[in-house]
């Protein structure tokens, strides 16, 4: 059986993404369908066989590298350019990869009013020309 380890602690990895996830424990262990205490294991554990760091990645909504090179200090320099570039920031600009919607059911969404619109005029205009 391989075994994946890295210079960092693999499972204080795994319970830091799951904490920044906001996800339980709990929640882990029925999302792989194991026990609250396996869970807790795996992330007392330095090493991880690569199928359950696979899983657990999955799980995670992660994949097996992001675990391996996961870091504090990465997630917070992350997190800080997520705030500091945002739409309220000084400058004004907006970056598409930190909306909080759904861009294409935006799209649609005006699509949808648009047409609807037009019908609305359509309607209005025949009437116009039943009057006359």
């Amino acid at each position: 059986m391989e075994t994946v380890k890295k210079n960092n602690h693999i499972g204080r990895k795994i319970g830091r993404i799951r904490e920044l996830r906001g996800m339980k424990q709990e929640t882990l262990a029925e999302m792989l369908g194991v026990s609250q205490q396996s869970v807790s294991k795996i992330e007392q554990s330095e090493t991880l066989d690569n199928e359950r760091l696979e899983a657990v990645a999955k799980a995670l909504g992660v994949t097996p590298e992001a675990i391996h090179n996961f870091s504090e200090e990465l997630a917070i320099n992350y997190f800080n350019n997520f705030y500091d570039n945002s739409f309220s920031n000084s400058q004004g600009t907006f970056h598409p990869n930190n909306c909080t919607f759904n861009l294409l059911d935006k799209v649609v969404e005006l699509y949808e009013r648009l047409v609807q619109a037009e019908k609305d005029k359509v309607t209005y205009l025949e009437k116009l020309l039943d009057k006359k």
